[in-house]
């Protein structure tokens, strides 16, 4: 952390590769070192100048009169590693290595950044490939970026840490602009050494930080993430996660639903909404979340006034909230009487909200008074006021009325700007008033207040899950017979099933278990199999010989070769379909619950939760996962149906649970589908089952295993 803090905070800064000319991009870090103040020694290095913007410079790192705190590196990616070795050498606390070519841009460039690596020793290094970082809250800038072109650059309670260069001058310009202070932005980029999570463990601990935002494309080390999140939520310093990459999901999970529902991204959704994390949907959300959550009000309900001397506009932020879940009720009587009182003779109808108080959007005082009215209402939660164009013709004015409001309440107060006025906006801002150019950010912002004031969730102790033995099974795709012998020794019910090789030995099968009964091809390196003829429902001893070889001839002219091994299982019948999987991802396994048979990817209705490092779900978690359910009332008696065994399901989902966990980094992917969830008291039955394991983390999804729904 004392090597973190140098870089934030240098006492000296060394600029290797500095330019003479202030114009060009190496030029510019000591430009906007002395632009913004920064008060310490100023060491250029160039062999070819000896003086630079007014300042000695020196011709090696060598050379220098002292081991500076900061080296801020603007060579080549071959020269900088030369650098970054005689600035540990010196006792360097930390370098910023701006120069790409490292492994973003393949095998040789990845031996390079080794090689920096390397070079660096115990000195830490940010970068490389990144463009640098800015303290605002001491005036420091380490950063070639353009925005900080900008004379003032509002200081705030937000710190920023980007996996993107690009995206920091971005967002330093954007929060400029609409008047948004921040603390820092750091631009992590390549992560050869110092990452996003050591960065928020530092941050939480930062006087000048009360909101973190993290602009991520992935998480590296999940389990230290995980560490500094919960560090940052016991210190009361929210995480706000702008992640990219949504269209991703699922792109290589051709071989299960579960793959394919449990794609990346939403793995990452769980991950997130597990920790506590607010994740934004959007780039703009991704300034106006932390710009609310800094003010630290608390949002105890879900009930919002919007006060509004413009009718449409009234409309619009009412009709987004109502998407978004919040209710906008009508004052009470005793709200309303006040609110009638401060328009005098004039009629206004006080039975609706918005709530339309047509002078108090041209009289200042009048403004005032209705926001503390609207405030003190115990009818609700939060306030949004609107500024129309009248508005406008006296912004200071209105800001001030609204300004002067915030200190009687703790409540969320926001302002919507119903016209194209920045400059309002950016005089909300600086004045601590949360203001917004869009209906949707105003809903976007409190949800995220209603989300960050939830407690964690809780739950008991693991149930005791007898495992079978799992080390001797081989990697690859396992066999669906074998694979529902572990789920039944498991204790996951399955249907009674023969493996056949014959139609003679079929035709016996069915006789034995009774009709009705299901045929499947039974190989491990098949997908889908009822997409190639392998799979035959309601079958008995007299039909089921002709349809043996009818399957046989089928999955030959798909497969170009004669399938030998067949499943022969009893049908189940009156039992709710589900999806119950598990997914292994460089987050860990996730477990999923949805819609099961062949529409699960149609409808996509899923709950995930990503394992503990050690064991499955509780009983509770279960139960909270199958609340989720947009379905969840199918299961629990929807208009007079019978209640399905959601008991029994917990169990199993906390047994399949378990033997993910027990398989650890060996589990590519498991799943039952369909999961019949029978009538209350009846269990669950496994009728489909895939399996698929490799020796890590190796994605092995592509090298076969069998489809899901309608047994197969």
């Amino acid at each position: 952390m004392s090597q973190i803090n140098a870089l934030l905070n240098p006492k000296s800064i060394a600029v290797i590769g500095a330019s003479a000319d202030p114009k060009k991009t190496s030029g510019l870090p000591v430009s906007y070192l002395l632009k913004h103040g920064f008060k310490g020694p100023i060491y250029p290095v160039n062999p070819k100048a000896t003086e630079i913007q007014g300042l000695t410079c020196y011709p090696s790192v060598e050379a220098l009169p002292e081991a500076p705190d900061v080296g801020l590196v603007l060579l080549n990616a071959k020269r900088s590693i030369e650098a970054v070795r005689s600035l540990a050498n010196m006792g360097c606390q930390a370098a910023v290595v701006l120069a790409s070519g490292y492994a973003e841009a393949g095998e040789e460039g990845q031996a390079l950044q080794d090689e920096l690596k390397e070079a660096a020793g115990s000195m830490r290094i940010l970068g490389p490939n990144t463009i640098g970082l800015v303290n605002l809250s001491a005036g420091i800038p380490l950063s070639a970026s353009g925005a900080l072109e900008v004379s003032e650059l509002p200081k705030g309670g937000v710190a920023v840490v980007s996996q993107s260069g690009g995206i920091l001058g971005a967002l330093l310009s954007r929060a400029a602009g609409r008047g948004i202070g921040l603390s820092s932005l750091i631009a992590t980029s390549n992560e050869v050494d110092l990452e996003v999570s050591d960065f928020v463990d530092y941050l939480v601990d930062d006087p000048h930080t009360k909101v973190i935002a993290l602009y991520l494309e992935s998480v590296r080390h999940p389990a230290r993430f995980r560490e500094v999140a919960l560090r940052a939520r016991a210190a009361g310093k929210p995480l706000v996660v702008f992640k990219i990459g949504r269209s991703e999901a699922g792109a290589s999970a051709a071989s299960s639903h579960t793959g394919a529902l449990a794609g990346e991204d939403r793995v990452y959704d769980a991950f997130f909404r597990e920790l506590g994390v607010i994740r934004v949907n959007t780039f703009d959300e991704f300034l106006d979340v932390p710009a609310v959550l800094v003010a630290g009000r608390q949002l105890a309900g879900r009930r919002v006034a919007v006060l509004t001397s413009t009718g449409g506009a009234g409309t619009l932020i009412a009709d987004s909230l109502g998407v978004n879940g919040f209710d906008t009720p009508a004052p009470d009587h005793d709200t309303a009487e006040k609110l009638r009182a401060l328009q005098g003779d004039t009629p206004t109808a006080l039975d609706r909200n918005p709530i339309d108080v047509t002078l108090a959007g041209l009289q200042p005082d009048l403004l005032r008074q209705a926001i503390r009215i609207l405030l003190e209402s115990d009818s609700y939660d939060a306030l949004i006021v609107i500024i129309g164009s009248s508005g406008l013709a006296m912004p200071d004015l209105v800001v001030g009325a609204i300004s002067d409001s915030l200190a009687t309440n703790n409540k969320p107060l926001l302002a919507y700007v119903s016209p194209y006025a920045p400059s309002t906006l950016q005089r909300l801002n600086r004045a601590s008033i949360p203001g917004f150019s869009s209906p949707e950010s105003c809903s976007a912002v409190l949800q995220a207040l209603h989300f960050i004031g939830q407690p964690l969730q809780t739950f008991g102790e693991l149930s005791e899950v007898v495992l079978p033995d799992v080390s001797t099974l081989p990697n690859g795709s396992i066999d669906e017979a074998t694979a529902k012998q572990l789920f039944a020794e498991a204790g996951i019910s399955v249907p009674p099933r023969r493996v056949v090789h014959s139609r003679e030995e079929a035709e016996r099968a069915a006789s034995e278990l009774g009709a009705p009964v299901v045929l499947k091809v039974m190989d491990a390196s098949l997908l889908h199999k009822s997409d190639i003829g392998g799979v035959a429902l309601h079958l008995n001893a007299d039909t089921i010989g002709q349809r043996f070889e009818q399957m046989v001839s089928d999955v030959e002219a798909h497969v170009a070769r004669r399938p030998d091994t067949f499943l022969v299982e009893a049908m189940v019948a009156g039992g709710h379909e589900l999806i119950l999987g598990a997914n292994r991802d460089a987050l860990g396994t996730a477990i999923l619950l949805g819609a099961g048979g062949v529409t699960a990817e149609l409808f996509k209705d899923t709950a995930i939760r990503l394992l503990p490092e050690q064991g499955g779900l509780t009983l509770e978690q279960a139960r909270e996962m199958m609340q989720q359910l947009t379905t969840w009332p199918l299961l629990n008696g929807y208009r007079g149906a019978p209640r399905r065994d959601t008991q029994a399901l917990a169990q199993a989902m906390v047994a399949f649970s378990a033997l993910a966990a027990e398989l650890g980094d060996r589990l590519t992917t498991a799943e039952i589908n369909p999961l019949f969830v029978m009538p209350e008291g009846q269990g669950v039955v496994a009728a489909d089952a895939v399996l698929v394991l490799e020796d890590g983390l190796e994605n092995g999804l592509e090298k076969g295993a069998t489809g899901g729904g309608a047994h197969g």
